[in-house]
């Protein structure tokens, strides 16, 4: 049986009805009947009302009720709860060994409950786990939603799985721009590296595109919420947003829920997607955190791609939400009959590209930049004409020209001499072998470096556990000093020996040859 509900309180209701009866009081007009209705109200007798009175006469008029003292923490219990991380119960006992100046501590549900009354939830979560954990408890409106492209929200999300790439292990970036109204992802870039200003133009330039392949959701929207990271404060990306004249909105650090609308996405995708992915790393994990099934075979970064595109169809055009009355993303954006203001595919090349610098000459090879050449059939008969040169972040394979007077597109540019794959994967394995090799040899001086001990049971020098024969510690040593100049035949580094008198040979002098001539000369000639 549940305990009956708090009565509620009722103090504000006593001071307008005493105000009441002492208005009545002091006309002359106080009758009977108005002290027996405060009573029935309140269900009390008419000596508390009468006491009722006296308190407010006594407090000008306004009825004051005193209510019981209540223990208050002390300054010193504040600063030992707040050392304690929030331990009360710790708290209370170490004030209990060692008072603070003759203080008189309470009961200890007593001193709980003063515990409470100073710090709400939200500050005593704050002191055991910190101000990530403080702001869970925190209260977040929802803003208003207007109509489509009134406002976009994008961010990067890590997958919480690791994919295949060229042999090796990596775990992919998702960059993409929703929009808040309808919930549609607009455009999307997928990397398998740590993502940069170049995904974040992939993507706008993805979500502002409405053709074909691109989605129809899109065009220019008024404003953009971007977090503080340094990508998305970029000079490249401010050049591209103010050139659509799109407002760019940065929010302060650590806010989620001012973005609430991409961080949702950012969440719904590892539970919805990822979590059924081999080598999901938020599995629940064995003893010592190992995964329960270490040797599943991981997807391809090809395989992880088609994936998520296809959940994030799904969701722009089968998933509903409660927040969009039951409809897909897709519906509201196709019921939103709000303008869309498109930009021609042509147009974007300059908004959501980098500037390289100064005008280039088209010569007889191409256009020269970072000291190489890139080439077009288009080119053709424009040898010696000034072009202007625009590139997309870390795509040196192609660039886009453009006249500098009044940045016209001129067309595309490709690099001549590229490598053949064949070459690219020889390089990228000659690459991968000396950073092999380089870390073997780190984690082989790292293994030499560092001393192990054996663990001791009484005061005594601990002995070292790589014992080693005198062959063995000669032969390291000679692995460890190979590079050593004590080992380099330097010249003059070890000095020569005296000459003895056995390896000197004296000249010999025949007494009737002249002095003039030298004792081996055949031909007569004076030397």
């Amino acid at each position: 049986m549940q305990p009956p509900l708090p009565a509620p309180d009722d103090t504000r209701l006593r001071a307008l009805a005493v105000s009441r009866l002492l208005h009545h009081s002091e006309l002359g007009t106080l009758a009977p009947g108005h002290t027996r209705a405060v009573c029935d109200a309140f269900g009390v007798t008419s000596r508390t009302v009468r006491r009722w009175m006296k308190n407010a006469a006594a407090n000008n008029g306004t009825y004051t009720p005193q209510g019981r003292p209540a223990y208050q923490l002390t300054d010193h219990a504040i600063e030992v709860i707040a050392r304690l991380r929030g331990n009360v119960t710790a708290a209370y006992k170490e004030l209990k060994e060692e008072p603070f100046k003759d203080e008189k501590l309470p009961s200890p549900a007593t001193f709980h409950r003063a515990a409470q009354r100073h710090w709400n939830k939200g500050q005593r979560a704050g002191l055991s786990g910190g101000e990530s954990a403080r702001r869970r408890y925190d209260i977040h409106g929802e803003r208003e939603h207007h109509h489509r492209n009134y406002a976009w929200e994008t961010d990067h999300v890590e997958a919480s799985v690791p994919v295949i790439l060229d042999g090796h292990v990596r775990k992919p970036w998702i960059t993409w721009f929703i929009d808040c109204a309808t919930k549609c992802i607009c455009g999307v870039a997928i990397t398998p590296q740590t993502p940069s200003r170049e995904s974040i133009l992939v993507a706008l330039r993805d979500a502002i595109l409405t053709e074909a392949p691109h989605n129809p959701y899109g065009g220019i929207p008024d404003r953009i919420r971007v977090d503080g990271g340094r990508d998305f404060l970029s000079r490249t990306v401010g050049q591209a947003l103010g050139s659509l004249g799109t407002e760019h909105i940065v929010l302060p650090p650590r806010r989620p829920d001012l973005k609430a609308t991409v961080e949702a996405a950012n969440g719904a995708i590892k539970k919805t997607l990822f979590a059924d992915f081999p080598g999901y790393t938020e599995a629940p994990t064995l003893s010592g955190g190992k995964p329960v099934d270490p040797d599943q075979p991981l997807l391809h970064f090809e395989g992880f791609v088609a994936l998520v595109l296809d959940w994030i169809r799904k969701r722009n055009t089968v998933h509903t939400m409660d927040k969009l009355d039951g409809k897909t993303p897709e519906q509201a954006w196709t019921d939103d009959l709000t303008p869309i203001f498109d930009v021609p595919a042509e147009d974007l090349h300059t908004l959501t590209l980098e500037r390289a610098g100064k005008p280039l000459t088209i010569n007889n090879s191409g256009v020269r930049w970072r000291k190489r050449d890139y080439i077009a059939e288009w080119m053709h008969g424009h040898a010696g004409e000034k072009v202007h040169l625009r590139h997309l972040l870390h795509h040196d394979h192609r660039v886009e020209l453009y006249e500098p007077g009044t940045l016209r597109h001129l067309g595309p540019a490709f690099l001549t001499d590229q490598v053949t794959p064949a070459q690219r994967r020889a390089l990228d394995r000659a690459r991968r072998s000396e950073a092999d090799r380089l870390r073997n040899a780190l984690k082989k001086a790292e293994r030499n470096r560092n001393a192990r001990y054996e663990a001791v049971t009484e005061a005594r020098p601990p002995r070292r556990l790589d014992a080693l024969t005198q062959d063995e510690a000669t032969e390291q040593l000679r692995e460890l000093n190979a590079t050593s100049q004590a080992f380099e035949p330097l010249p003059d580094f070890i000095p020569l020996p005296e000459p003895s008198d056995d390896l000197t040979m004296p000249l010999d002098h025949r007494p009737n040859q002249p002095e003039d001539e030298h004792p081996d000369d055949q031909t007569g000639l004076r030397t």
